[in-house]
């Protein structure tokens, strides 16, 4: 990010986290960094993450943007690692190019909101009551294990059970959703699946 856009969000970040209180979580991510992008971040108690941490989801989608058309995602379910739910929004910051080069994210805990007056729960709600929400990592470990956790969710069966197309399909998913700009990912990913790196490089260029 230029450094005038750092600074805005710098502010606006503080400004949010102070007019929302303890539980709004403001976090600005710097794209240049995949394994440790967050440069600001107040509130980080609500997700126990801090300076220097690891990116999350959207923000390694944003860093595999060349495949993925991107648009700000407003007021969706995420979950920490201690299972209280938080109402999300992601700005995805852009350059003078249009490339996406840092993440402002707004995470709410709602937790003590969902046992309030019916007042709050309006400010508490999500479009859609359904929505499964999505879980904020801690750790480029953790987060790289919910990718392929979910990689296999969508193929809709255990990696015992999959056939050669199967684990094709899981891993691009892994690829489009920016798994390997993780270090050292392709080594967990080939024993995940039970294939050997040659064989998981072959995949990739199918």
């Amino acid at each position: 990010m230029q450094r005038e856009q750092f600074d805005l969000m710098q502010r606006l970040a503080k400004a949010i986290s102070v007019q929302f209180g303890k539980s709004c979580e403001v976090v600005v991510h710097d794209l240049s960094a995949p394994d440790h992008s967050i440069a600001v971040i107040e509130n980080g108690h609500v997700s126990s993450r801090g300076i220097g941490d690891s990116a999350s989801i959207v923000a390694l989608e944003a860093m595999n943007a060349d495949r993925v058309e991107l648009h700000d995602r407003l007021g969706y379910l995420t979950k920490t690692h201690d299972g209280r739910m938080l109402k999300s929004s992601t700005v995805y910051i852009r350059d003078d190019a249009g490339n996406i080069d840092g993440i402002f994210c707004i995470n709410f805990d709602m937790t003590a909101l969902s046992v309030a007056s019916t007042v709050l729960n309006d400010m508490a709600s999500t479009p859609k009551a359904d929505d499964r929400p999505e879980k904020i990592p801690t750790s480029v470990n953790e987060l790289l294990d919910d990718l392929i956790e979910k990689s296999v969710e969508i193929v809709g069966k255990p990696v015992a059970l999959m056939t050669k197309d199967d684990k094709i399909r899981a891993i691009r998913y892994l690829k489009d959703a920016g798994a390997f700009l993780i270090t050292r990912s392709g080594d967990k990913v080939s024993n995940y699946f039970g294939i050997s790196k040659y064989t998981l490089y072959a995949y990739l260029d199918l």
